[in-house]
């Protein structure tokens, strides 16, 4: 795998979001997809990675033409988006990791997905490029012990326009 695309699903415009307040201070989102941008930093030199924020930017099918494999960070608002970005990426035949709060609190209601990443990535995400690497990326890693933050790289905000 060479180009990874990592995607932020989009979250739904909600009575109690700051959605209609983000065109007062000019910006498009709240905050950065952070957990995308850290599991970037643990990516090897050699991937082309590139970041799609769905809350900025539309997902195009070119990005997904580019893309050996999609990483998502969902948490359980996203799960509309999520599954639409799960559905494109199954049509065009590219394989889909999925993380983050919603999948690792309903992974077994989640189609379509290549693997699942759950929990805690930043313990075991390093084993998942390797057995990836090697032709023997399982279904499913879980890491449920917490991330010592001292070791945690630190996120790849040159992948996004802040």
């Amino acid at each position: 795998m060479t180009n990874a695309l990592l995607v932020y699903p989009q979250q739904p415009p909600t009575y109690w979001g700051s959605d209609f307040a983000l065109d007062i201070v000019g910006v498009k989102a709240a905050f950065p997809p952070l957990g995308l941008l850290t599991i970037a930093a643990m990516f090897p030199q050699d991937h082309d990675l590139r970041v799609v924020d769905m809350n900025v930017t539309s997902l195009d099918d070119s990005d997904l033409e580019r893309a050996d494999m999609v990483f998502t960070s969902t948490m359980i608002v996203q799960r509309t988006s999520l599954q639409d970005v799960i559905e494109r990426c199954n049509r065009v035949g590219v394989p889909v990791v999925a993380g983050g709060p919603h999948p690792t609190t309903f992974h077994d209601e989640i189609d379509g997905v290549s693997h699942f990443v759950l929990d805690e990535a930043e313990e075991i995400f390093p084993e998942f490029l390797r057995d990836l690497a090697n032709g023997a990326a399982k279904a499913m890693y879980r890491e449920p012990r917490k991330p010592d933050v001292t070791r945690t790289p630190l996120p790849r905000f040159d992948l996004i326009d802040m």
